[in-house]
Formats: structure tokens, sequence, C-alpha cells
């Protein structure tokens, strides 16, 4: 994963994992982008900042993804997607991508 800072990889994936399950009509698919993407990055964040912050910023993945379904409902779904792919980028880049 050298060269490729976590956040993006991070942020990639909640971006790719719904554009695959939306462009597929299959979403077991698109949660198979996700998960890979999200493993990727947590071993990028150990890497770079440690156990600890991986772990945070995994289950902040988790929350990402998992808000923005309802933030969906309020802006509709890729500007949703973009938002908690936003918010993960920066996140990992305060916690951890600033490091390397």
């Amino acid at each position: 994963m050298a060269g490729v800072p976590a956040g993006v990889v991070a942020a990639g994936g909640l971006v790719g994992g719904y554009g695959v399950a939306r462009w597929t009509k299959k979403r077991p698919l698109g949660g198979v982008a996700l998960a890979a993407a999200g493993a990727v990055a947590a071993r990028g964040w150990q890497e770079k900042a440690g156990t600890s912050t991986a772990a945070a910023l995994s289950g902040l993945y988790v929350a990402a993804f998992a808000g923005s379904h309802p933030l969906a409902k309020k802006l509709g779904a890729w500007p949703s997607v973009f938002a908690v792919a936003g918010v993960m980028a920066v996140a990992s880049w305060a916690a951890a991508d600033r490091r390397s």
C-alpha cells in the first residue's frame, strides 16, 4: 500500500462500494468492494498509527457506511456517499496519513 494514503482507499471504498452496488444491482457485490477497501485501509492505518487508531478509524468507516443511509434520505444518495467519504478521508488524514 506504499504511496496511496489509507484515507484515499477508505473514501474510494465508500464511493466504489456504492457505485458497484448501484450499477450491478447486486448489493452483496458492493459490500465486497466496501469490505476489501476497508481491510486495505485498516492495514495502512495500523502500519502508520498503530492498532488502536486503526480500530477507531475502522469503526468510523463502518459508521460512515451506516450513516450514509439515513443521510441519503435528506441529501440524496450520491451526495450522502460523497459527504461520508469526505469525512472519512479527513479523519484518516488527521489520525494517520499525515504521519508519513
